[in-house]
């Protein structure tokens, strides 16, 4: 099935996923290197970045859904597209939390709890990337009309064009 969402042809919630992860996995760069070094700039660097993410992230959640919304009930497809959505909310919202934090502390540093949130949440921004992937490599969504809403698991060594599972 194509996504709903398009560009020129292309599919809006991939592309717009790519600079909020990247945001947030700099924050978290620019955090240790805080840690490392100590220059309060490397700290405000990161603090932003999570701030970017957080906007960037709303944004690709706004296709996200649309796409989401447009698969059909009852199939593999929508189940997967639902965890890999709340797993995305749920990254967010701890960047968000995140980035609560440390706006009542000095320079936007971050704290080792804040660090470790962050750590969380780009574990659950890796699982739901893999989700992602199941979506559209290999239940075909957003890819074209003749998807396999109903694929196996690519784990499991079947044929996309099983409905075995």
């Amino acid at each position: 099935m194509q996504s709903k969402a398009r560009f020129l042809g292309h599919p809006i919630h991939p592309m717009l996923v790519v600079l909020p992860l990247g945001l947030f996995i700099a924050a978290v760069v620019f955090d240790a290197l805080f840690y490392w070094r100590g220059d309060t700039l490397l700290a405000t660097i990161g603090y932003y970045n999570i701030a970017g993410g957080i906007l960037g992230g709303l944004l690709a959640a706004v296709f996200g859904l649309r796409d989401w919304i447009a698969i059909p009930s009852g199939t593999r497809a929508k189940r997967i597209g639902a965890f890999h959505g709340a797993i995305n909310v749920t990254m967010v919202t701890l960047f968000a939390a995140a980035w609560i934090a440390r706006t009542a502390l000095p320079d936007n540093e971050p704290t080792g709890f804040v660090m470790a949130v962050e750590a969380a949440a780009i574990v659950l921004a890796l699982i739901a990337g893999w989700l992602g992937g199941e979506l559209v490599d290999r239940l075909g969504v957003g890819v074209d009309d003749g998807a396999n809403l109903n694929a196996p698991n690519s784990l499991t060594g079947w044929p996309a064009a099983s409905t075995r599972g």
